[in-house]
């Protein structure tokens, strides 16, 4: 039964051959220190602990097929429990990355806007008068917006600017991880980098050149990922002859991860 391997411990999870095999085929030599990784980011989070730890292993695919590390402290991707499984969200430094692998962005970058420091900005032209001070900022002191920026190697650029309302009304429309009029899960402990990322993932998107590792991190965010029918069945049908260990779940046909597989609820409609 598929309860059977969401259920192991992901230390163990990941020790079984048919997973061992899809991390090498990714990642090759740094598999190893990936799912050492992996392993750090569910032991130090209870709620993904909770949650099946097959939806771990397949989010965890998403960012090893997209080479970006996981350690939650980085930015990059995060895992995240959402309705008892895991869903890859990705951060501003991920898009960043992604797109200078494309060899095809001169600058590219997002930052917070305090008040002292912003007097315009014009969505025609987009003219943004904008002073930066560089001084550091009571925790209490909020940025009323966020500002995206980049230039092409041809010379193309674009510049957006969202306000901190902005940011709040898109996080509650369309982030179904993100809370309602309360923030939630990352947007509760990193609200300005998931803004930062809002604007870079609306720039990019819209007008900013998209290789398919970029389109592929842009269609996963925030989707779960499953395993097929057809393996739950297969499975299901071993219960009549009861495997004696959990490596004979795995092998065979039972458990082949579809990273591509996606649910379709709620995606961003950027």
């Amino acid at each position: 039964m598929v309860n059977n391997l969401a259920k192991l411990p992901i230390q163990t999870l990941v020790k079984e051959p048919k997973i061992v095999e899809k991390f090498e085929s990714v990642l090759g030599n740094k598999s190893a220190q990936f799912v050492t990784s992996l392993i750090n980011v569910v032991n130090s989070n209870q709620s993904l602990k909770n949650v099946d730890q097959m939806s771990v292993v397949a989010s965890a695919m998403v960012a090893a097929s997209l080479d970006l590390p996981i350690n939650q402290d980085l930015g990059y991707m995060w895992l995240v429990p959402y309705g008892g499984k895991a869903q890859p969200q990705m951060g501003y430094k991920g898009y960043i990355q992604l797109a200078q692998r494309t060899g095809q962005y001169k600058h590219l970058n997002a930052v917070a806007v305090y008040e002292d420091e912003f007097q315009s900005y014009n969505p025609l032209t987009e003219q943004l008068d904008y002073e930066p001070h560089f001084k550091d900022r009571d925790s209490s002191e909020k940025p009323v917006g966020y500002v995206g920026y980049f230039e092409l190697t041809s010379g193309f650029e674009k510049t957006v600017y969202w306000t901190r309302k902005q940011i709040d009304d898109h996080r509650q429309n369309f982030s179904k991880m993100s809370g309602k009029s309360k923030p939630s899960g990352v947007w509760a402990t990193n609200f300005d980098a998931m803004a930062l990322k809002t604007v870079l993932r609306n720039l990019i998107s819209k007008w900013g050149p998209m290789s398919v590792e970029m389109q592929k991190a842009y269609e996963s965010d925030e989707q779960a990922t499953t395993i097929s029918t057809n393996d739950i069945k297969d499975i299901e049908a071993q219960e009549k002859e009861p495997a004696t260990d959990v490596s004979q779940l795995i092998n065979g046909n039972a458990t082949e991860v579809n990273v591509n597989d996606s649910t379709t609820n709620s995606k961003d409609s950027e």
